[in-house]
């Protein structure tokens, strides 16, 4: 099941994942914990350990911190890159995350393909 997709900004990329507020519901924080690690498979079957934390006063929005920064300089990750993160429904507490690179002509954004270097690098 899908839980969003996003394309990657500037500070998706050097500090840590703004998720959309919306997709809150999928991640198993409750009233009084504001941090919670999550188990992430990516495509090659690699798991990650992010961290999804939300404010502890006022709009909770959620962002991705711990270990995101490094999952974005593994996979080489760039602006205008789009993440896509499902709930596998195998389980509870199972996720994935999907990389699609953009595709850039002069620049220019026009549209996005799977990760093509997961093919390479096994």
């Amino acid at each position: 099941m899908a839980i969003f997709s996003k394309c990657l900004s500037k500070t998706d990329i050097r500090k840590r994942l703004s998720v959309p507020s919306k997709s809150l519901k999928y991640f198993p924080l409750s009233g009084k914990h504001h941090a919670v690690d999550l188990e992430v498979k990516d495509e090659s079957g690699r798991v990650w350990t992010f961290r999804c934390c939300t404010r502890k006063n006022g709009h909770q929005k959620p962002v991705l911190t711990k270990g995101w920064r490094q999952f974005v300089c593994t996979k080489k990750l760039e602006i205008g890159d789009r993440v896509k993160f499902c709930k596998d429904e195998k389980g509870p507490g199972r996720y994935c995350v999907k990389v699609e690179k953009a595709v850039k002509v002069f620049g220019v954004a026009l549209g996005h393909v799977p990760n093509l270097s997961l093919r390479l690098e096994q």
